[in-house]
């Protein structure tokens, strides 16, 4: 369903000659596609799941904030304009992203529900929370909120 719709997208985007969109909506239907194979190849299943392009659309979107970030420090503004531009248009297809206060809420339920007290206990914190946010929030971000609770509780 939604790969069908970033492809509806896709020809609404060539026919208003929309550059930045065909090229970016092209780059997530081809890691759809290279998904696919790869699951055809180890599960004989060619179709992926709308969970599953999600977690493909959330890859790229972190390609690019990680992209983004190196081209600034770079001094490279024009590279950072442009994956500026194609992360508005993947996040177009992401569910809302999670607020840091209703991050932090997750994040102290998890501790307290798996009792972690120190830094090595971020495996658990991790696999509990994780599930419950899947393509709502990043996991480097849930890793720093994890971090600070835990030294904040010392």
């Amino acid at each position: 369903m939604l790969k069908e719709k970033i492809q509806s997208d896709l020809n609404k985007m060539l026919k208003e000659r929309n550059e930045t969109a065909v090229s970016t909506l092209r780059m997530a239907l081809a890691s759809v596609t290279n998904k696919e194979k790869e699951k055809k190849y180890k599960e004989n299943s060619d179709k992926l799941t709308d969970e599953e392009v999600l977690q493909v659309l959330s890859s790229e979107a972190k390609k690019r904030k990680e992209a983004i970030i190196e081209f600034e420090k770079g001094g490279r503004n024009d590279l950072v304009v442009k994956e500026k531009a194609e992360l508005e248009i993947i996040k177009q297809y992401l569910p809302e992203q999670l607020s840091d206060d209703e991050l932090k809420k997750i994040v102290k339920e998890a501790i307290e529900k798996v009792g972690a007290k120190e830094i090595k206990d971020m495996g658990k914190i991790m696999a509990e929370v994780m599930p419950k946010i899947k393509g709502r929030a990043d996991g480097s971000q849930v890793n720093n909120i994890a971090k600070d609770l835990l030294k904040s509780s010392f």
